[in-house]
């Protein structure tokens, strides 16, 4: 039997992929049980050719992940308010099968305190997902739901409770670790998170170095994320497990010095309002299986 929970979709493009947009739009269409609405926002450029029914907006810049896709949350009314669910998608992306809308309804139906799911991403030719995809540390098995700590922008589903509850994606972050710091807010109030193998989006490997901005970025918002959530004491022990893990890996040169200069600027730039979690989200996460130290 079909849910009645009402669900929207917010896709971000740079306008750079109109076939592959019209590729997931389809597919987003022949979702079973109820129409999934959709809002498709132009980051900083125009919207490409999309079916009738669709919204879209246009943003006259790039507000970077975050800030785009908090603009497609407002489409739908403050904090998503029109819908109870919104399914955040890559523009490159393609929902594999067509039971996903409903796989969504009757998950959240079930369970009152799960407020995020998190889709398993394939490659569409070798059906492969690689390990940065599942989100945990003991990712060698990626056909194994479980509850999780984080969950991948490009693919998953949130209540829109959670949104009015906690707030939306951190602008500032522009791109790289907006989900987590959204995914510890909402485990610290109350809501659960689920990797969820049989929900599946369909998305060509890459790698996240193919970012110019990627090393900066992510040194950056990983101190932020720290200074933003997390007690005082662990901040330091946080920030500095992911400095060696970086040495650990050997990056290039040029990509060590972008990292420390992405360090840098976490540490004397303003990462926005701090809320640092209780304790007991700290124990909560560390019962998941990733304590907030690594």
């Amino acid at each position: 039997m079909s849910s009645s929970m009402k669900l929207g979709a917010v896709i971000i493009t740079m306008g750079n992929r109109p076939d592959e947009l019209r590729a997931l739009l389809d597919s987003v269409a022949r979702q079973d049980g109820d129409r999934v609405e959709v809002v498709v926002v132009g980051n900083g450029a125009p919207v490409p050719d999309v079916p009738e029914g669709v919204r879209t907006v246009e943003l006259p810049e790039n507000l970077g992940i975050p800030g785009g896709r908090n603009v497609g949350i407002e489409a739908f009314g403050p904090s998503g308010s029109d819908v109870d669910g919104l399914l955040f998608l890559d523009d490159d992306g393609l929902l594999a099968n067509t039971d996903t809308a409903e796989l969504c309804r009757r998950a959240f139906d079930a369970d009152p305190e799960l407020g995020i799911i998190t889709f398993r991403i394939a490659d569409p030719d070798t059906g492969v997902t690689q390990r940065r995809h599942v989100p945990r540390l003991r990712a060698s098995d990626p056909m194994r739901s479980s509850r999780v700590t984080t969950f991948l922008g490009g693919a998953n589903a949130v209540r829109t409770q959670v949104l009015a509850e906690v707030g939306g994606l951190p602008g500032d972050f522009f791109y790289a670790h907006e989900e987590t710091d959204l995914a510890w807010r909402a485990l610290d109030a109350g809501w659960m998170i689920d990797y969820r193998a049989d929900m599946v989006l369909n998305h060509p490997t890459t790698a996240p170095s193919r970012h110019a901005v990627y090393h900066r970025m992510v040194a950056r918002n990983r101190v932020w994320l720290a200074r933003r959530n997390l007690p005082a004491p662990l901040v330091p022990l946080y920030v500095g497990v992911w400095l060696l893990l970086t040495l650990v890996r050997r990056p290039s040169a040029p990509a060590l010095k972008a990292w420390f200069g992405g360090f840098r600027e976490g540490w004397t730039k303003p990462c926005g309002p701090r809320r640092p979690m209780r304790w007991r989200t700290v124990w909560r996460l560390t019962r998941l299986g990733r304590p907030p130290v690594i």
